[in-house]
């Protein structure tokens, strides 16, 4: 039997109706992957949160050198800096070094010879406007072997407006101080100011008063019940205070401040007597010889080798 002969078209119910005209390759093609969203988002995220943490704890340090001049010649900035506290923060561990420099302490000046060293800030004042600070800077990097990139320099005068926009500091004595009782004190801009400039006994309790005053104003900022205070506070600032810490900076040294407070790890330093020697000048003037062989360490320890 011819098998052909059985054969039948099929009929239009069955045949497929196909609208498609296949030209070239006739195998459908693969379905479109589906766009994973959201993994862009990601990831931007993940390298945003790398960024920021390589800005707030990079392992490494920033001296910043605190000025406190007081008594300016009228309508200049020329004037001894009788405060002068090297910071040195270390973003990683928030760790805060500070040590003070003793006013009298006799050394060389670069470009000028040997004086005082507060008498740095006001001679390069007197030399040309807004070069102070920068001349401080490089003799205490000259001098001490430290590393100096920034400084702060505050108007003593003008400084009592700060204290007073956040509703003054508490000073807490372990022994009695600047005519004040051990215990806390709260203390407004003007016995603030007070405080700091007390006279009472040597130089070396001087420089102790202005650590505690940092050390209670670093306090008095970081309270949340100050914060309404604050924007006031930095108005006052920028009439007092001037620096060439560039503004990006602030965030990780605020935060390795907040954290220094909060852990206790400031470590506030004296030189040790034994560090200087009195010693009178040909012309009369009482200064203080640094003996480096005690110095240096300490500041090699503090603030790293330069």
């Amino acid at each position: 039997m011819d098998p052909y002969e059985s054969y039948e078209p099929p009929s239009a119910e069955t045949r497929p109706i196909t609208t498609r005209v296949l030209v070239g390759r006739t195998r459908p093609s693969a379905p479109a992957a589906k766009r994973r969203r959201g993994l862009g988002c990601s990831r931007v995220a993940i390298w945003i949160g790398i960024l920021l943490l390589a800005y707030f704890f990079a392992p490494f340090r920033t001296n910043v050198l605190v000025l406190g001049v007081d008594r300016a010649i009228e309508g200049t900035a020329i004037g001894r800096s009788d405060t002068m506290i090297l910071l040195g923060v270390q973003s990683f561990s928030g760790q805060v070094n500070m040590l003070s420099i003793p006013r009298d302490l006799w050394v060389a000046i670069p470009g000028f010879g040997e004086s005082r060293i507060n008498a740095a800030h006001s001679w390069g004042e007197g030399a040309q406007p807004g070069s102070g600070p920068r001349l401080a800077a490089a003799t205490v990097q000259q001098n001490l072997g430290v590393s100096v990139g920034y400084y702060l320099r505050v108007r003593l005068e003008e400084f009592a407006g700060v204290v007073d926009a956040l509703g003054g500091i508490d000073i807490s004595l372990e022994a009695p101080a600047a005519g004040y009782p051990a215990g806390v004190h709260h203390l407004n801009g003007e016995q603030s100011l007070a405080f700091v400039r007390n006279r009472d006994g040597d130089d070396f309790f001087r420089q102790a008063h202005g650590q505690l005053f940092i050390v209670a104003l670093a306090k008095t900022v970081i309270n949340p019940l100050n914060w309404w205070r604050v924007p006031g506070a930095l108005i006052e600032m920028a009439q007092a205070v001037d620096t060439n810490i560039p503004f990006w900076s602030w965030p990780r040294l605020l935060l390795a401040l907040v954290r220094a407070v909060l852990f206790g790890a400031i470590d506030a330093v004296v030189l040790p007597r034994e560090a200087v020697t009195p010693w009178i000048t040909a012309g009369g003037a009482q200064v203080l010889l640094p003996n480096w062989d005690l110095i240096l360490p300490i500041t090699r320890d503090l603030f790293g080798v330069f």
